[in-house]
């Protein structure tokens, strides 16, 4: 029996069937299994305006496969276009929004099973949320990344070439004609940004949980084996839905540790400390934010993708994707099952690697341990987090003055009016999941810094988050938030904050009666948006330190 003979089997479903003809569908495709195409498609979203082809290609593979599929719309934003502006408010939330979304339309039109066509930020780990929640036959499809742009034979990436750029420009580095020239040349086409950003990040650790085909993780968006990936998937949602292989089985703790020792292998974005625990969350898996910390200490960083370093995602695919990072990392990964035939370790000993300046040996790591660090303290005791890879090792350890903003706004506006000196600790505030609402990502702040050369000399603390591009000593998702009542709410200008990377360690230097004095007197700001979703929001989100998930 299928999940579809609800709205289509019986005298009594005449008029459903009317409806379902209605669609064009024949009387043959009745019987067939009835696939969602979940598609992310827009005209807004680079990593998504390509996704029209996918989905024809994924339809092709479903109707060979002898299914019925169906394609429909949820909503993507891109982080690039709604950062340092009010449109940021709403990138996190809309992970929680595609999630209902896919369950509303999938409960109520009965589908047998799922391909979820995805790329950016928070659509794919908002996918994934949904393929937990309803635990049918899913399958995930990456669009790709984008190929490097090019300046006078240079490669470009957007966000070293275009936000780290303004700083530049403002300090006099670089003329305002060789600005517009990169921003016309960074972004040369279709596909999610060209380094291990969040999407790139979300991406291969989808491919490693088992969520996706082989390939998928950094297969290029031009390219014609993303298409080849779209078919077969198509295919093989079909059989999985004969197979009754349902994600209960693909999303275990096993998986997830494997998406997380792969992170830190691939010094990702720090936001899959959140997506990871939420999709956990959905699945009923227990992990934690420790979790992170833990497999760090013991997972060795073998690649080094820009923001922190110099490689693209074209080149990580051309030295054999995520598979080879697998055959490196084969004797520390859970043998795990995934959506194609082969287990993870079965995937992991097929590979090769193709290119060894790109993907390191176990022997020669870029670090001994992960990119990633969860930091504690009194300023933290839920924990908060940072990665390691864009911070120079004089900057391990630093003790500095706090500069106190309370939005991103306010901090941005000191730091291009020169306000900030080296050896201050920026505090950006009231900008976590309740208080922002919807912990903006502190791109701008933080490549502003950079621009201005003092991203290796200023500390940055937030209980927002940060994009997959930045860089330096930016420590994120301060937990509990200020709006919470956290102790980043009662750090006052010129206090001194200790960050202590080595021993995973952050403190406000203030007396406890100090801290308590000003506990008394604390009061928490006005909410900055009070209507609409993100005033919903706000009153249902949990902290940064559970993966901004709603309360039940």
């Amino acid at each position: 029996m299928m999940k579809s003979d609800a709205i289509k089997k019986g005298i009594e479903k005449t008029p459903h069937r009317a409806l379902l003809y209605g669609t064009g569908l024949s009387k043959k495709q009745m019987d067939r299994p009835f696939v969602g195409v979940a598609s992310a498609f827009t005209d807004l979203v680079p990593g998504h305006v390509d996704l029209r082809i996918l989905e024809r290609h994924i339809e092709k593979g479903v109707h060979a496969a002898g299914g019925a599929s169906f394609v429909f719309g949820v909503p993507a934003i891109c982080d690039g276009i709604a950062m340092g502006h009010q449109g940021m408010h709403y990138s996190l939330p809309s992970r929680e929004l595609i999630a209902d979304v896919i369950e509303s339309v999938t409960l109520a039109h009965s589908l047998d099973g799922l391909v979820l066509l995805t790329n950016c930020d928070k659509i794919t780990p908002g996918m994934i949320m949904a393929m937990a929640r309803l635990n049918i036959p899913s399958i995930i499809v990456t669009a790709g990344p984008m190929i490097s742009g090019n300046y006078k034979n240079r490669r470009l990436s957007f966000v070293r070439d275009t936000f780290e750029a303004i700083g530049k420009c403002c300090n006099g580095e670089m003329s305002e004609d060789e600005l517009k020239e990169l921003e016309m040349e960074s972004c040369p086409g279709v596909g999610s940004c060209q380094g291990l950003y969040t999407a790139n990040t979300m991406a291969c650790l989808t491919e490693v949980m088992g969520l996706s085909l082989a390939g998928s993780g950094s297969g290029l968006a031009i390219s014609a084996k993303k298409r080849r990936i779209a078919y077969d998937s198509g295919v093989r949602v079909v059989e999985m839905i004969q197979e009754d292989l349902t994600p209960d089985k693909l999303i275990t703790r096993e998986s997830v540790e494997n998406a997380i020792r792969l992170d830190m292998a691939l010094g990702g974005s720090t936001n899959s400390a959140l997506h990871l625990l939420a999709i956990a969350h959905e699945a009923g898996v227990k992990v934690s934010i420790e979790d992170f910390d833990r497999l760090s200490k013991e997972t060795p960083q073998i690649v080094k993708l820009r923001p922190s370093g110099d490689h693209f995602m074209e080149d990580l695919e051309f030295a054999g994707g995520i598979p080879a990072v697998l055959n490196i990392l084969k004797d520390k990964i859970n043998d795990t099952l995934t959506v194609s035939q082969l287990s993870l370790r079965q995937i992991a000993e097929a590979a090769q690697v193709h290119d060894s300046e790109v993907i390191h040996g176990l022997e020669n790591p870029y670090s001994k341990e992960g990119g990633i660090v969860v930091l504690k303290g009194n300023i933290a005791p839920e924990g908060a987090v940072v990665k390691t890879l864009g911070i120079d090792p004089s900057m391990y350890q630093f003790k500095g003055i706090a500069r106190v903003y309370d939005s991103e706004e306010a901090a941005v506006k000191a730091i291009m009016a020169n306000e900030i000196n080296k050896g201050d600790v920026v505090i950006i505030r009231y900008e976590g999941p309740k208080g922002g609402p919807g912990m903006r990502e502190m791109l701008a702040p933080t490549s502003a810094l950079v621009g201005k050369g003092l991203g290796q000399h200023v500390a940055l603390i937030t209980d927002g988050r940060f994009s997959g591009g930045t860089r330096g000593l930016c420590v994120g998702h301060v937990s509990p938030e200020a709006m919470e009542g956290g102790l980043i709410g009662l750090v006052q200008n010129g206090d001194i904050i200790e960050i202590d990377v080595y021993n995973r360690s952050m403190k406000l230097e203030v007396s406890e009666e100090e801290i308590n004095n000003r506990k008394q007197k604390w009061e928490p700001i006005k909410p900055k948006i009070e209507k609409g979703y993100l005033a919903r929001y706000a009153a249902v989100v949990t902290s940064a330190s559970t993966g901004a998930v709603f309360k039940k």
